[in-house]
């Protein structure tokens, strides 16, 4: 085995570890409360020190397998092209020069939590778990500068920018246009492909070297976020729905919507709005729905005779409904974020998702009554052979709602009784996976999205940091309101905004970039905390559909070979429906708050 392999495999061993142990360590106290109280001691402390290193791990591997989130034009250069070959040491070599100062940064606060002398129950000095951050943000470094170029000569150029960017620490702080051209620099590598954290970690060093503040600032914002109560319910969920979305139960849920609305006029289109909703619950609108179930529900559409553009805009529509139901990842990712309760997000999106379902149901039912496609007798026992088939995947929002709705489990709890739940199951109860040789295998798949999205997450806590200290959101708060006087022209200019944004940014991204600038406009402009997630978040969800780069056309055309400017006219009607969905959850609060309200909340 060689080094390089070595060294992959332990990455490997250590992330599906940190997983395991982070999917347990919750459940002891959940399990214990009821027996006498029995919990480990420090078991938060314990919980977030394994996020912290998911987060970097996954982080580090991320890099090697090119999955940190990315809005990458560098397909733009034709491949192996001269231009494109410079765009990749431009791209390697910024996004090396930011990770090695983060790396220095990252030991600088690991060095100061050292004097506090803080242990973790078991006698382990908390620094010691922390140095992870620098040693895994040292090696994302290395690996960047690596990636440059298969030639010495554009990894040389690669090393040379991250001693430019150390010799600049050294330098007198830079002035106006250079701080400009340092920015500049940052975001167009971004641009042409570098990860999104490295354009928010890097304007934010930046920016905080300009104005004499050490660079440890933006790693140091990393513990506010690791103090989150709710954010190892990220790593957990998504470990849930990797496992899910790696088995067979797409084909069961597909059995079980067939079963129960193959028999009304346009039943089958009913049933691909129906699962692919249910299906992103569990993968949280990352994509996998239109990977997983496309080539599973798209032959049904076209073997009950419905035409291939309706059955391309379905699947493609169908592909990010669901966003706002339990246990969805963006849901959590928005809480933690806008400090907004994740429980009442999900009962206010409870509507809401519902009726984006049911306009995208109502649409395959009038195309199914319009073309007279035959209907499938209703039988009472086959749908219940599907529901017992399928009765461990449908409990799985149930489990996760009941306990923490019960307040039996927090939601870090619930999270890791879903994952352990659905590792159960797949593994042992199903057996569509081998829990030796295929579980490690996906949960290292879920821990490249979990590194992606908290790599990012951490980072933009550096920048908005920055931006909160130099009140750039009370800025933007008064020229917002110097020339939008009613909350009804607000909400639409939102809407705008959200809309465009959300086709061309990934979900996680946008949350991550354009909450902190929402929410103290919609709270200036009166509008409750709750509902204006909700907004933001089935905004971004009809994002995907938005030509001309929205994910969900991009995705449809490379699972089904279609052309993407064939799936633009395809996508119109479901793309009209569902805004009008959008508008009517935006302007009438009542459809997400007023669930809250009769609730009590």
């Amino acid at each position: 085995m060689t080094l390089a392999a070595f060294g992959r495999r332990g990455e490997e061993r250590l992330l599906v570890a940190a997983f395991l142990l982070a999917i347990v360590t919750p459940l002891v106290d959940t399990v214990g409360r009821p027996l006498g109280g029995f919990h480990i001691p420090g078991n938060a402390t314990i919980v977030q020190q394994l996020t912290l290193w998911l987060a970097f791990i996954g982080g580090l591997i991320a890099v090697r397998e090119h999955g940190h989130l990315t809005l990458s034009t560098a397909a733009l250069f034709r491949e192996g092209s001269r231009a494109r070959r410079i765009v990749a040491v431009l791209v390697a070599a910024v996004a090396a020069a930011v990770t090695a100062v983060l790396a220095y940064g990252a030991f600088d606060v690991v060095m100061a939590d050292r004097l506090q002398g803080t242990l973790l129950p078991l006698g382990l000095p908390v620094w010691v778990s922390e140095l992870v951050m620098p040693v895994a943000l040292a090696l994302m470094a290395v690996r960047f500068a690596w990636s440059a170029s298969p030639r010495w000569r554009g990894r040389a150029v690669a090393a040379a920018a991250v001693a430019a960017a150390f010799a600049l620490g050294l330098a007198p702080r830079p002035h106006g246009a250079a701080v400009w051209l340092l920015v500049a620099v940052v975001v167009a590598a971004v641009l042409l492909g570098a990860p999104v954290f490295v354009a928010m970690a890097g304007v934010a060093l930046v920016l905080f070297f300009a104005e004499s503040t050490p660079v440890s600032a933006v790693p140091a914002e990393i513990y506010r976020l690791i103090g989150s109560p709710t954010l190892p319910a990220i790593p957990l969920l998504t470990a849930c729905g990797f496992v899910l979305a790696e088995s067979r139960a797409a084909h069961r849920l597909v059995r079980v919507f067939r079963a129960a609305f193959g028999f009304m006029p346009g039943g089958i289109a009913v049933l691909v709005a129906g699962v692919c909703a249910l299906f992103t619950t569990f993968t949280g609108g990352s994509g996998i729905t239109i990977i997983a179930l496309g080539g599973l529900v798209y032959p049904i559409l076209r073997e009950e005779g419905y035409p291939e553009g309706f059955s391309l805009g379905l699947v493609t529509a169908a592909g990010s409904l669901g966003l706002v139901f339990p246990p969805s990842l963006p849901v959590i990712l928005y809480a933690v974020v806008a400090s907004v309760p994740a429980d009442q997000l999900y009962i206010a999106g409870l509507v809401p998702g519902l009726l984006m379902v049911m306009v995208v149901a109502a649409w395959g039912i009038t195309v199914g009554i319009r073309s007279g496609r035959p209907r499938r007798p209703f039988s009472g026992r086959e749908l219940a052979a599907a529901l017992w088939e399928a009765k461990w995947e449908l409990s799985v929002p149930v489990l996760v709602v009941g306990l923490f709705a019960s307040g039996f489990a927090s939601l870090v709890e619930a999270s890791a009784a879903a994952a352990l739940y659905a590792i159960v199951v797949e593994c042992f109860i199903t057996r569509d996976l081998n829990a030796v040789r295929d579980l490690p295998r996906v949960l290292v798949k879920g821990g490249i999205l979990v590194g992606g999205v908290l790599t990012l997450l951490a980072s933009a806590m550096g920048l908005t940091s920055y931006l909160v200290d130099a009140q750039i959101p009370d800025r933007v708060l008064a020229g917002v309101q110097a020339h939008v006087h009613s909350q009804v022209a607000f909400l639409l200019i939102l809407n705008l905004l959200l809309l465009v944004l959300g086709s061309v940014l990934e979900i996680y991204s946008a949350i991550v970039i354009l909450t902190p600038l929402i929410v103290p406009l919609g709270l200036a402009y009166g509008v409750d905390p709750v509902h204006l997630g909700i907004i933001v978040l089935v905004n971004l969800e009809l994002g995907f559909l938005l030509p001309p780069v929205g994910l969900n056309l991009f995705l449809s055309s490379s699972r089904f070979g279609v052309p993407i400017t064939r799936l633009y006219r395809h996508v119109v009607t479901p793309l009209l429906i569902l805004g009008a969905a959008v508008l009517l959850v935006t302007y009438v609060p009542a459809i997400s708050v007023g669930v809250l309200h009769l609730l009590g909340k």
